[in-house]
């Protein structure tokens, strides 16, 4: 074996050590982790759109104390966004991300909003725009985003709507026209209506619904009398509501812009001074940064708890890493983060886990898995730990589709991304399953083993040709079609590492070609972008490195995997990692998006750690192979 494709351990080990020590100085006073998520540009727009349109709608009405914040929020928010147009004169997501239309389009209404000398940036702007839309009337931007959406109007209707509001296009008596009008009317209707009506946006989208609806009928109502009376009579009651799902917090999921759009709807359409608006505007001063940015959320604190403690169990020794109590008080703040009731809004049932510890959180799958997957880290489980385990699993199973897949939120209603199976998430459920298989109650095995095998069998439906997995949460914006196979790849093929045993599970075939689709991916650099060819991350190369090494040191007799490839990988990976992080001093993030790979972000902790999972399991998994010097340069494409 040639000496360029040896691990260095001695890299490694120095490289691992000081990667966790970053990790776990990280965190909070309380014990856990909670990160911090880019400043958002698309976040930094809608919250100064809102803000303008208060102060336009709320003139003379809104609380002097109130206005003068609103205004000093905007000018700083204004002044960010002209500070970090990128040279081509669009908008990006994050700082490192090119322009793309739905920004660009947020960006140009709000500068249009809030006024105070923007020409020569909107300008640019504008020529952006147009070139890419063909125009700057309404009808050309909407058709520009319904292409890129389709037919969920959940990001579609507030774009178009903030545009509309910020009267950033060219005059048009029919531009109401060109917004969709959502049914809010429905929001009172009992919610198995959304699933029997099939409608195009789901239930945690119910804020916008309500608020971008009812600005919609209230500047173009319909002409059919019937509707436009059941309209006028559910705006009172969907109000209502919309008070009452609203969070302590005065987020709605926690999200600027979706908080943002429903501010800026009702102060448009006559509710400046309506409760929700007053603590919405609560939340965009709570949520500012110094700097005059917005996030994308507030926080992803449970998401990077669980992924935290993964990771530390990653090589094997979590207890090296953290003492008796340090693990008592992680899975007292776990476990206090599981729903113990019927959501207010997605009326989720009791079980589940959200990506925050805030109270605007909404249960999902994918941190359910997480946090089920960090009580077995955290073990031994005592009679409290397994019954929230026992519940969640519960959860997961209830959620899973009738193709064998996990969607996000919601059991499938039709095609929408958040009601749709997605392989990293039917991965991360198996994980999750597995590893409390025989702790949970006997009701449950049964269920479990069905589950499993038609989880699995997605899996295999949703392998492309080419033996990767396309994940929906995780994306590339350098990458063909903005998808990430490398992420949906790895996470696919670390859970089949760990069901490779189970004869009831046919994964090898699947783990074979997806290991396969992993080393023609990796770039002669030795790391590994979104996708073949794109330019390597942390965060990739780590979740590639990780995957390669676990699936070296579980192989089966069965599974035909050539070790020297695989080790050759791993080696030249590890030394990428060990380069570009300067021995684990220095971790740069990269966006990886978000919301089915249109929205970018990128998480401070994210590069920290999946490096560490990476370099923790390649440092015990079995090798042959032993300390030379590396080329973090050599090799090529595999």
């Amino acid at each position: 074996m040639n000496s360029n494709t040896v691990l260095d351990r001695e890299k490694l080990r120095h490289t691992l050590a000081r990667a966790t020590h970053k990790l776990l100085d990280s965190r909070v006073p309380e014990g856990h982790w909670e990160g911090e998520l880019s400043s958002s540009a698309l976040s930094t727009a809608t919250a100064v759109l809102a803000l303008a349109l208060l102060l336009r709608e709320g003139e003379g009405r809104l609380d002097p104390g109130l206005a003068a914040t609103c205004r000093n929020l905007m000018a700083k928010g204004r002044d960010w966004l002209l500070e970090n147009q990128n040279p081509d004169g669009g908008f990006g997501d994050t700082a490192g991300s090119p322009a793309n239309l739905s920004t660009t389009a947020l960006g140009w209404a709000a500068l249009t909003a809030a006024d105070g000398g923007c020409d020569q940036v909107l300008n640019t702007t504008r020529a952006w725009l147009t070139a890419r839309t063909g125009g700057l009337d309404a009808g050309a931007l909407a058709t520009a985003i319904t292409a890129r959406y389709g037919d969920d109007r959940t990001f579609s209707a507030p774009i178009l709507t903030a545009c509309t509001l910020a009267g950033a296009f060219e005059p048009d008596k029919g531009v109401w026209s060109r917004v969709p009008q959502l049914p809010f009317e429905l929001a009172v209707c009992p919610p198995q209506w959304f699933k029997w009506l099939r409608l195009p946006v789901v239930s945690y989208a119910l804020p916008a619904l309500i608020a971008i609806g009812q600005v919609r009928h209230h500047f173009r109502p319909t002409r059919n009398p019937l509707l436009r009376l059941i309209r006028s009579l559910a705006r009172p009651r969907s109000l209502e509501l919309l008070q009452t799902i609203q969070p302590a917090s005065g987020g709605y999921l926690e999200a600027v812009p979706l908080t943002s759009f429903v501010i800026m709807s009702l102060a448009a359409s006559g509710q400046a001074c309506h409760p929700v608006v007053l603590r919405g505007v609560d939340f965009l001063t709570a949520t500012a940064r110094g700097d005059g940015s917005w996030p994308i959320d507030t926080n992803l604190a449970t998401w990077v708890t669980t992924q935290s403690l993964a990771s530390l169990a990653a090589g094997g020794d979590l207890e090296s890493h953290l003492d008796v109590e340090e693990r008592r008080i992680l899975r007292r703040w776990l476990l206090d983060q599981q729903y113990h009731s019927l959501h207010p809004y997605t009326h989720a049932e009791p079980g589940g886990w959200a990506w925050t510890d805030l109270p605007g959180g909404v249960p999902d799958a994918d941190d359910t898995a997480g946090a089920l997957l960090a009580l077995s880290y955290l073990g031994p489980g005592d009679v409290e730990s397994i019954q929230a385990a026992s519940a969640g699993v519960q959860w997961l199973l209830d959620l899973q589709n009738s193709d064998g897949g996990i969607p996000t939120f919601c059991r499938g209603w039709g095609r929408l991304p958040f009601d749709r199976s997605s392989p990293d998430l039917t991965a991360h459920a198996l994980l999750a399953w597995s590893s409390w298989q025989q702790a949970v109650p006997l009701r449950l095995r049964s269920r479990l083993q069905s589950a499993g095998r038609r989880g699995v069998n997605f899996l295999s439906v949703s392998q492309r040709e080419d033996g990767a997995w396309v994940p929906l949460w995780f994306g590339n914006q350098a990458a063909r079609g903005e998808e990430n196979p490398t992420y949906g790849t790895a996470r696919v093929v670390l859970a089949l590492n760990r069901l490779s045993d189970d004869g009831d599970f046919p994964v090898e075939g699947m783990r074979s070609r997806g290991i396969d689709w992993l080393l023609a991916a990796q770039n002669a650099d030795g790391g590994w972008g979104g996708s073949v060819g794109v330019k390597s991350t942390i965060e990739e190369t780590a979740l590639a490195v990780q995957t390669l090494a676990d699936a070296l040191d579980v192989a089966s007799p069965s599974l035909d995997l050539t070790r020297s490839p695989v080790e050759a990988a791993i080696a030249k990976g590890v030394s990428w990692l060990v380069a570009d992080t300067r021995g684990g001093r220095d971790f740069k993030p990269s966006p990886i998006g978000l919301y089915f790979s249109k929205l970018w972000y990128f998480e401070r902790q994210y590069p920290v750690i999946f490096s560490v999972a990476a370099l923790g399991r390649a440092a015990s998994a079995d090798y042959r192979c032993t300390p030379s010097n590396t080329s973090a340069g050599g090799g090529g494409n595999r």
